[in-house]
C-alpha cells in the first residue's frame, strides 16, 4: 500500500498559471446509507443560497465560471455542450433541481462545489494507481464515462486538458466528467478528493478544502488530510495514513 499519494500539475502549469488545486486524501470512511441531519441540511442551504444569488443572473457572467469556460477554449473546447462539472451544479439548481443525490460523500462534494464555485472531483483511492496529474491527453489515454453500462472507450482529443492517474484518465476535459472505473460507491473506505479554481487566490481554496474535511470527519469518520498545488509548487504529497 502506497504511504502518500502524490499530484502534479505541472504539465499544465505554464499555460494556465492562476490553476490551483487542493489534494484531499480521506481514509477510515464510512459512508452512512443516507445523509446525516447535519448534510441534509448543508445540502439544502446551500441549494437555496444559489438559487437566490443566481435568480435572473446568466451564468456567463459568473466569474468563476466564466474563467473555466475561457480556459476550456483555450485547449480547443468549443461546444456549449462541454462546461465545468461546477457549472452543471449550479446551472441544475438555478432550473429548480437542486443537487442530486448519490451518497452522502458525493453529495458533500457537490454542496461544496456549489457552495464555493469551484469544481470538486471525488475518485475511489482504492481504484486509482498512482501518481496522479493534471496533464494534456496522450495517444494510450483511456476513458470510460461513468454511467455508460456499455463500458463504450471514449478516449480524450489530442490537446485536452485530463485528471488522471498512472493508468487511465479520472476526468475529461479538465473537470467536465469522470470515469466510471474510479467513482465512489457506499463502500469506498479510502477516497481521493480534488477542490479545483482557477481564481487567484488561496484563501478561498485553503476556506474551501478544509470545510470539505470538516465535513467529511463528521459524517464518515477518518481524518482527511489536504494540500495545495499551484503553478510555484506544481508537485504535492499527501499521506494516506
Amino acid at each position: 500500500m502506497i504511504d502518500a499519494v502524490k499530484l502534479d500539475i505541472s504539465e499544465v502549469a505554464g499555460n494556465f498559471p492562476a490553476f490551483r488545486v487542493a489534494l484531499v486524501v480521506a481514509d477510515a470512511l464510512v459512508i452512512p446509507a443516507a445523509r446525516p441531519p447535519m448534510l441534509e441540511a448543508f445540502v439544502e442551504e446551500t441549494a437555496a443560497r444559489v438559487a437566490r444569488d443566481l435568480a435572473g443572473i446568466e451564468l456567463a457572467d459568473v466569474a468563476e465560471l466564466r474563467a473555466w469556460r475561457q480556459a476550456y477554449r483555450a485547449f480547443g473546447v468549443k461546444k456549449t455542450s462541454y462546461r465545468s462539472s461546477g457549472e452543471r451544479l449550479l446551472k441544475n439548481i438555478q432550473r429548480g433541481a437542486g443537487l442530486p443525490q448519490v451518497n452522502a460523500l458525493v453529495d458533500a462534494c457537490n454542496a461544496i462545489s456549489a457552495f464555493y464555485r469551484m469544481p470538486v472531483g471525488a475518485d475511489d483511492l482504492d481504484r486509482v494507481t498512482p501518481p496522479l496529474s493534471f496533464r494534456y491527453a496522450r495517444p494510450t489515454d483511456t476513458f470510460i464515462a461513468l454511467g455508460d453500462a456499455a463500458a463504450t472507450p471514449d478516449p480524450p482529443q489530442a490537446g485536452e486538458v485530463v485528471y488522471a492517474d498512472a493508468e487511465k484518465c479520472l476526468c475529461r476535459r479538465w473537470n467536465w466528467y469522470q470515469d466510471g472505473r474510479s467513482a465512489i460507491a457506499s463502500h469506498t473506505t479510502r477516497a481521493v478528493l480534488t477542490v479545483q479554481t482557477l481564481a487567484d487566490n488561496d484563501s478561498e481554496l485553503q476556506q474551501a478544502s478544509s470545510h470539505l474535511a470538516e465535513l467529511i470527519a463528521e459524517f464518515s469518520g477518518g481524518g482527511p488530510r489536504w494540500a495545495i498545488a499551484c503553478a510555484a509548487a506544481p508537485l504535492v504529497a499527501v499521506s494516506t495514513t
